[in-house]
């Protein structure tokens, strides 16, 4: 470019080059290509790009119902088999999606916990209702704050981690030499990770569960007086237990969900390095936003439960 520049934009006069040379200038030479006019405004634009928002989810949602079903098959298998079982695989999975999350989980969840309690006492001191914090605190972290947030974390964390993994895979052909051996990616790749994340998600809610509502304990102490001995004896009768297997119940499914998710955009990625960080980004978004949406399922069919 710095020597076509310096020719004025044509070839200097009895100029020789290489064949290799050659195709570079000769790309130089070729006229500009015409700027095309705006092109007009189609009406039916919104339509079709929702019906091609539309097409695209039902695709997604197939996938995972093959691979979901493809999963159970492999499951089958195994049982008659359990000396196929792959055990490096699930305990690795565990230890990176579980273990490895414990110090984000708690850091965040004392942070919640801190902040829920000091903007509740400053609304229930207003009334004299200095008490009912622990019902406050109790309730919203263990039924909602607590499933919600250790799934979000575990979903921009290990979601994210499954993607790029599966995605590499695909990049370096990996998963094409483990077709052509017959094995499958269902049995290999992505049971072991649903099966560690069913395993160590109702785990971490626990966690962060405990973490937050030692949080709440500490700035309620601190702001009402409230003492810890009075927190900790109160929590069971302001709780009901019912809350507890809710939270934890909806911990296996984000934790299935989100592995499925995250395995099917990895298993989707193509060849080449945009691809890879595009479905990365998807995937933690569509994660994220099926937590979200299955959460509020489950807030509406269990709404009488724990709450009486």
């Amino acid at each position: 470019m710095l020597l076509w520049r310096t020719w004025g934009g044509r070839r200097a006069a009895q100029l020789l080059l290489k064949p290799e040379h050659e195709q570079i200038f000769g790309r130089f030479d070729l006229p500009p290509e015409p700027v095309s006019s705006r092109p007009s405004h189609n009406p039916l634009y919104g339509v079709m790009a929702l019906g091609r928002g539309v097409l695209l989810l039902a695709d997604h949602l197939l996938t995972i119902v093959a691979v979901l079903g493809q999963v159970v098959l492999d499951a089958l298998y195994l049982l008659h088999r359990p000396t196929n079982i792959p055990w490096r695989e699930i305990s690795a999975s565990i230890y990176r999606t579980g273990a490895q999350a414990l110090g984000i989980t708690a850091l965040v969840g004392f942070l919640v916990g801190v902040v829920l309690s000091y903007l509740s006492a400053q609304q229930l001191r207003l009334f004299g209702a200095d008490a009912f914090i622990i019902n406050i605190l109790g309730i919203s972290v263990i039924r909602e704050l607590g499933p919600v947030l250790a799934a979000i974390l575990v979903a921009g964390r290990s979601g994210s981690a499954i993607t790029a993994q599966l995605g590499v895979m695909r990049v370096t052909e990996e998963l094409d030499a483990m077709a052509v051996m017959g094995i499958p990616h269902t049995l290999r790749l992505v049971m072991p990770k649903m099966f560690a994340l069913a395993v160590s998600m109702p785990l971490l809610i626990l966690w962060t569960n405990s973490i937050a509502l030692i949080g709440g304990m500490v700035s309620a102490h601190a702001e009402l007086g409230i003492g810890y001995v009075y927190f900790l004896s109160s929590l069971p009768d302001a709780v009901p237990i019912a809350n507890l297997w809710l939270g934890l119940g909806k911990g296996i499914v984000f934790g299935l969900l989100i592995a499925l998710v995250a395995c099917d955009f990895g298993l989707r990625i193509e060849p080449n390095t945009e691809s890879l960080g595009i479905g990365t980004t998807n995937s933690v978004v569509t994660s994220i936003t099926v937590v979200i949406i299955v959460d509020a399922a489950f807030a509406i069919l269990f709404k009488d439960v724990g709450v009486g």
